[in-house]
């Protein structure tokens, strides 16, 4: 199978959470699928929410899905972080444009959760038309619209892209390097020697529900334990790392 892979990375990233309280904004600690499919959208110039409200309407049918995400669901992804543990700083700034807040002067205070210098190894299958357009534009470094990690404040850097032809299904793999769903593995009771293990969890948006195009989740798991993997998950052996795609 032939898979294009690249890192990507930031002086700082906001993947905000819907569930927040009234006092901050705050962020999941990982990349999650949706931001990655609008990552490739805004490579290849498709819309976005903004553009649904407008025009409900296109290909001649009901628009039940932004157009990224309708074009760009089916890709098979993966995701392999660069920390153990991303540092998180809360940032304060103000919205002054008057109409922001209720209070006198019309100023609202805002404080969101940054990820501090993020960075993943991301792995596309090359295994559609879609996802080929995107390796030919990674390739060529050609976007139609700045990539940016969660916000439009947080440019995302796209670089080490390259082509790999040799990734092999393994059948007796007892690790995952990248993120994995909950559900695809055991945790073995045995303990590598000389490693210190940690395992991140964490649920993370994955799809869309097709009425009000809220957030669906999955559990995911960043873990160097061994593990007892499941008899339909296909790891594969990319390089020297073991992935799953999603």
């Amino acid at each position: 199978m032939n898979i294009i892979k690249f890192t990507l990375g930031g002086k700082f990233a906001f993947f905000k959470k819907p569930d927040v309280n009234s006092y901050y904004y705050f962020t999941y600690c990982n990349i999650h699928k949706i931001a990655l499919l609008g990552i490739f959208g805004a490579i290849l110039g498709y819309s976005g929410y903004n553009k649904m409200s407008f025009d409900r309407k296109y290909n001649g049918k009901t628009q039940d899905f932004p157009e990224f995400y309708e074009k760009l669901k089916h890709l098979e992804l993966s995701v392999l972080p660069h920390n153990i543990n991303i540092s998180k700083k809360v940032q304060i700034f103000n919205n002054s444009v008057g109409y922001a807040s209720k209070e006198l002067g019309g100023n609202l205070i805002i404080k969101e959760q940054w990820l501090e210098n993020p960075c993943w190894d991301i792995y596309l299958a090359l295994k559609c038309e879609e996802s080929e357009k995107i390796c030919t534009a990674l390739q060529k470094n050609e976007y139609v619209y700045l990539p940016y990690l969660g916000k439009n404040d947080h440019l995302a850097n796209i670089i080490n892209v390259r082509l790999i032809t040799d990734a092999k299904k393994l059948d007796d793999a007892v690790k995952i390097d990248s993120l994995f769903k909950k559900s695809s593995a055991e945790f073995s009771n045995r303990i590598p020697k000389d490693i210190k293990v940690y395992k991140h969890e964490e649920f993370l948006p994955y799809s869309f529900e097709i009425t009000t195009n809220k957030y669906e989740f999955e559990n995911f798991i960043y873990s160097n334990a061994l593990l007892e993997i499941n008899a339909d998950t296909i790891v594969y052996k990319v390089e020297d790392k073991n992935i799953v795609f999603f």
